[in-house]
């Protein structure tokens, strides 16, 4: 059977609309009440849940594909485009920043055009040597298909597996032309589908010679973000692929292999969009739990060094928490410290853990319901 592309009627692709409906207003519905929470929660909290989504966003793209990259990295170079102070900031490596680089374009700057000159910027970003392994590739160009034609393939050499063979590279100009033209059209369709659309049909035409899956990923994520109108990012669709791997590699097979409607991908993409939305729950819980917290003691009377060191807390401090260590993280005296606590004992802030040790430690105390 042809492969999508080569149907008559290519790229007019078509679906279910009802089949979908009910599917799109629940993930819609969600997606709504999603931003709605983390946009009522400060600046700060906000600013964290960016940094995190992000993070997990450039980390499980890249593992999709098999290439792991270093969390802390990520997130350091993260933090500094957004202009955050966070703690241990690691150096990057250029791979690490040319991936990061294309994410904060796809999703801060969301409204820019669409263009070729972008898409192989993003390119030129995700090899920064030229090279994909030890192959010499084409950078910032699509492909020519001067080793042969571009092949999905899987399994042992001489036993290998072609899932799907892309367009010819003659025919790419034309391809992307019609592509970025649909992109930036104006469409009677609801965002996030054209989402779900773009990602399939970035990836069937498939123009580079490496980093296609990267790249349709963060065409996604900037195509959500227009969606919402909105650069801050709560939840990551890659986190979701990736969780579902083989089934996403599964649906895409199926449907370049087949006909023009792609009810079944469209289908796929939204229930995968839902669960991003359920690992953004997960994710996010230490940052609603920070919001919690500090709007139950919004009226409660704190210094400055009680703050900082709950805060901490809050973050996920590692180990148990004893008046040294909190003299430490706030820079004072044992006896300030342990008047500090005393403090938040009487507002039943902390309380402390049974004896297991020479020294005495403490814990959030749960909240009063």
């Amino acid at each position: 059977m042809p492969y999508i592309y080569e149907q008559s009627g290519w790229p007019d692709l078509v679906w279910d609309a009802a089949a979908i409906s009910g599917v799109l207003a629940d993930v819609r519905h969600r997606q709504g009440r999603l931003i709605g929470r983390m946009e009522s929660l400060g600046f700060q909290l906000r600013q964290e849940s960016v940094l995190e989504s992000l993070t997990a966003e450039a980390v499980k793209s890249s593992e999709i594909e098999g290439e792991r990259l270093d969390p802390d990295q990520v997130r350091s170079s993260l933090a500094r485009r957004l202009g955050m102070d966070v703690a241990g900031v690691a150096p990057s490596d250029r791979n690490v920043e040319g991936v990061v680089d294309m994410m904060i374009d796809a999703t801060q700057n969301f409204a820019r055009p669409l263009t070729n000159e972008r898409l192989f910027a993003w390119h030129a970003a995700l090899f920064p040597t030229g090279r994909s392994g030890m192959r010499k590739i084409a950078i910032g160009a699509w492909r020519t298909d001067d080793t042969g034609p571009m092949q999905v393939v899987s399994g042992p050499v001489g036993r290998e597996v072609v899932h799907y063979e892309a367009p010819q590279a003659k025919s790419l100009a034309r391809e992307m032309r019609v592509f970025l033209n649909w992109f930036e059209s104006k469409k009677a369709i609801d965002p996030v589908l054209a989402a779900g659309v773009a990602h399939l049909w970035f990836g069937t035409v498939h123009p580079f010679d490496d980093g296609n899956g990267r790249i349709a990923r963060a065409l996604t994520d900037l195509a959500l973000a227009r969606s919402e109108g909105s650069p801050q990012r709560f939840y990551s669709m890659s986190s979701a692929i990736r969780a579902e791997r083989k089934g996403y590699y599964a649906i895409l097979e199926r449907t370049q292999k087949g006909g023009l409607d792609i009810t079944d991908w469209l289908k796929w993409f939204l229930n995968c969009l839902d669960g991003a939305f359920d690992k953004a729950e997960e994710t996010l819980s230490s940052v609603f739990a920070k919001a919690d917290f500090w709007t139950l003691h919004r009226d409660t009377q704190l210094n400055d060094r009680q703050r900082h060191v709950l805060n901490r807390l809050l973050d996920g401090f590692e180990g148990s928490l004893t008046s040294s260590k909190w003299a430490k993280l706030a820079k004072t005296s044992q006896d300030t410290a342990s008047r500090d606590i005393d403090d938040l004992i009487k507002k039943s802030i902390l309380i402390r853990n049974r004896p297991g040790g020479r020294s005495t430690s403490y814990a959030l105390a749960s909240p009063k319901k």
